[in-house]
C-alpha cells in the first residue's frame, strides 16, 4: 500500500517526478546511497518522532544527526523516536521506506537545513526498494514543510 500511496501522491501533485525502484534494499542511508549511486549525504532520511502528544516527521540529510537540544528548543519537548510498529501504523510506511509523501494521515513535516547543501536529494518513496530524486525546495513545497535547524551537520 505504501509505495502505491506515494505513486498516487506524485501522480496528483507532481506528475513530472517518477518513483525509482532498486532491486537492492535501500533501507539504510548506506544501502540507499549504494542503490541510487549518490553520496550518503544526499539521501534524505525521514525521522519519525513523538514530542509530548504530537508526532512529527523531520527530513534531514543522510549524514546529519538529530541534535536533541535543538529539537527540544524548536518544539518545546524531548524527542522520542517512534517504535517500529508505531511508524508503520502512523505513517503507513515501513521502516526503511518512511518518507513525507503519501502518508496514511496528515502529520506536521519539517525539513532540516542540512538538505540545502545539495541541489538534489534522494528520499525514500514508501518502501525499502524505492526513492525519488527531488530538489530540497521542491520536497519542502510539495509536503508543506517548514524549514528548521535541528541537526548536527556532518560532511
Amino acid at each position: 500500500m505504501s509505495l502505491e500511496s506515494v505513486r498516487a501522491f506524485f501522480a496528483e501533485k507532481a506528475p513530472d517526478i517518477s518513483v525509482i525502484e532498486s532491486p537492492i534494499s535501500s533501507a539504510t542511508v548506506a544501502l540507499a546511497a549504494e542503490a541510487y549511486g549518490v553520496e550518503p549525504g544526499r539521501i534524505a532520511k525521514t525521522l519519525s518522532l513523538r514530542i509530548g502528544e504530537s508526532v512529527i516527521l523531520i527530513v534531514a540529510a543522510g549524514t546529519s544527526r538529530m541534535d536533541n537540544k535543538k529539537v527540544k528548543a524548536q518544539f518545546g519537548g524531548k524527542p522520542k523516536m517512534l517504535g517500529l510498529e508505531e511508524v508503520a501504523d502512523i505513517t503507513g510506511h515501513e521502516v526503511g521506506g518512511v518518507c513525507p509523501f503519501g502518508l496514511k494521515s496528515p502529520l506536521p513535516i519539517y525539513c532540516d537545513v542540512s538538505l540545502k547543501a545539495f541541489d538534489v536529494v534522494v528520499p525514500a518513496a514508501g518502501s525499502t526498494h524505492s526513492a525519488v530524486r527531488i530538489t530540497p525546495d521542491r520536497l519542502a513545497e510539495l509536503v508543506a514543510a517548514e524549514w528548521v535547524d535541528v541537526c548536527e551537520h556532518r560532511p
